[in-house]
């Protein structure tokens, strides 16, 4: 049974302040009817039973439940400091972070639930966050105090318990309740029919997180409206909101050694997926859309280890691997190609590694195929030695790029272009993609931080990110020897800065010919 059976769409979906569940819910055994439920896609062809009688015995004869409040959870420490830190940035200021909300994949049908990556940060709730949910940071004398609002769970006095597919325990399981969420995160829990943003916007200056769900933002902007600002005092609004998102992603360049934790489960998890599709190669091999296996393989350890892939899955075999974001995987494995393989699992705390290898489908290399490996090897070897506190995260890219323009000439491709001007990085036609990005919470983690910051910004111990170089030499591309047209590779490990230096989370992952080699022989000895 999916969501496309759902029987009635939550309220909230309108506006966040919804009715919650009362005593009158009950009534309805009795002939009363229930609250008016909205309008949905699947009306006319619900079968939900909606007599007196039946309500009356399916909200009679449960059991009473034992449920003891849970402990803290391991995130709590981490995703305090961080509300800590954004309230230093923000005094006097109300602070309104959404979860988001369910996201249309067809009709009636939901993508998978994931909350905006600033609410998980700022709460700790990963993937079992509830949708629809909003964290509010409310002003006070020496800081913020926090409260999240999300929808209580329907009591089995309500229709809402088996009738709403959206919120319904007969439908998607049971729910937290407000006193259980309070204590597994350490904050505040109320209702969602609580949550006000004309009376959180007309009370103190109010900021939101415009991108995670833009309702609430709509409201938010409406609610603001109703105060008559001036154009200008308006538009100023709208630039704290911006900041807000700005100080949230700047706030993760640097993770604490809980989000470094999950940086290493995460990547040992990523390390698993690929051993497993190293021992899937034969089969995809033989498959017309072998791609696809290869992609399914990793998407099976994903689910199995974690929540999710952090990204969509790239296997790209042959001459796809010169196509920087081919995710369709809708390609042949063919013996004697290389297949370039960008994955990552997403964990529970929805931290994300971000890892590529790129394997011979055989097992083996061919000598043009180790040639041009080894030059993006090198340049790859050569970003991860410089890596330590105090150099700017530009000078990665430039160190490895400095080998690709070297190694490029060596090969003989001729551009086609005078120029003697390193500045036109002429070289660029065969990697036009940056080497290293910050990773995290997000694959592309801190994105939103200020340049100053994050290309321009100094290495700190606890940073995390890529080195990625790559090599791609288009199957048409007249400026590439014959022999090599059409081999893509690419080698991406994930990068923790340490004080002295840095530590390749990713390392346990073969990288070198030799070692590539021996592991496929060794998951293919059969």
């Amino acid at each position: 049974m999916t969501t496309s059976d759902r029987a009635s769409t939550l309220s909230a979906t309108a506006s966040p302040a919804v009715a919650p569940a009362t005593d009158e819910a009950a009534e309805t055994a009795e002939g009363v009817e229930p609250a008016e439920a909205p309008a949905n896609e699947n009306e006319n062809r619900s079968t939900t039973p909606k007599s007196d009688a039946f309500r009356a015995q399916i909200m009679r004869g449960w059991a009473d439940r034992d449920e003891p409040l849970p402990e803290a959870r391991v995130s709590v420490p981490t995703a305090a400091g961080h509300r800590e830190a954004i309230s230093a940035r923000h005094r006097g200021e109300r602070l309104v972070v959404p979860a988001g909300r369910l996201k249309q994949r067809s009709n009636d049908t939901d993508y998978r639930f994931r909350a905006h990556s600033a609410f998980s940060q700022l709460t700790g709730w990963g993937s079992d966050a509830e949708p629809g949910a909003v964290l509010v940071l409310d002003p006070v004398d020496d800081g913020h105090e926090a409260t999240v609002y999300f929808r209580e769970r329907a009591g089995r006095d309500s229709d809402e318990f088996y009738a709403n597919s959206e919120i319904g325990e007969f439908w998607i399981g049971p729910r937290p309740s407000l006193a259980q969420t309070a204590a597994d995160l350490d904050v505040a829990a109320r209702d969602l029919s609580e949550f006000s943003e004309l009376g959180l916007v007309t009370d103190a200056r109010t900021l939101v997180l415009r991108e995670a769900d833009p309702d609430l933002t709509g409201r938010v902007d409406e609610a603001r409206r109703t105060m008559s600002l001036p154009d200008a005092e308006f538009d100023a609004l709208l630039a704290e909101d911006a900041l807000l998102a700005q100080d949230l992603s700047e706030l993760r360049l640097v993770k604490d050694s809980y989000e470094v934790a999950q940086m290493r489960e995460a990547v040992a998890a990523t390390a698993a997926g690929f051993d497993d599709i190293v021992g899937s190669l034969a089969r995809a091999a033989q498959h017309p859309r072998g791609e696809r296996i290869v992609e399914g393989v990793f998407q099976a350890r994903a689910r199995l280890e974690g929540n999710d892939v952090g990204y969509d899955t790239i296997a790209a075999s042959g001459s796809h691997a010169c196509i920087l974001h081919w995710t369709k995987n809708s390609g042949a494995v063919n013996a004697g190609e290389l297949i370039l393989v960008d994955a990552g699992v997403e964990v529970d705390s929805l931290f994300t590694a971000d890892i590529t290898r790129t394997i011979p489908v055989a097992g083996r290399f061919s000598e043009e195929q180790r040639l041009v490996y080894e030059i993006v090897l090198d340049a790859a070897d050569a970003a991860l030695a410089i890596v330590r506190p105090g150099i700017t995260f530009r000078t990665i890219h430039d160190t490895a790029m400095e080998v690709i323009a070297a190694r490029t000439q060596e090969l003989g491709m001729p551009l086609g272009v005078e120029s003697s001007d390193p500045a036109e990085q002429l070289y660029r036609r065969y990697m036009v993609h940056g080497t290293s990005h910050h990773l995290g919470i997000d694959v592309h983690d801190c994105a939103k931080a200020r340049r100053e910051l994050y290309l321009d910004g100094v290495l700190e111990a606890g940073m995390v990110f890529t080195i990625e170089p790559g090599l791609y030499l288009q199957p048409d591309d007249l400026t590439v020897p014959e022999q090599l047209r059409g081999i893509g590779v690419r080698i991406e490990d994930d990068i923790l800065v340490t004080a002295d230096g840095a530590e390749n989370l990713s390392r346990g992952i073969p990288r070198t010919v030799d070692e590539v080699e021996a592991w496929f022989a060794s998951r293919n000895s059969d």
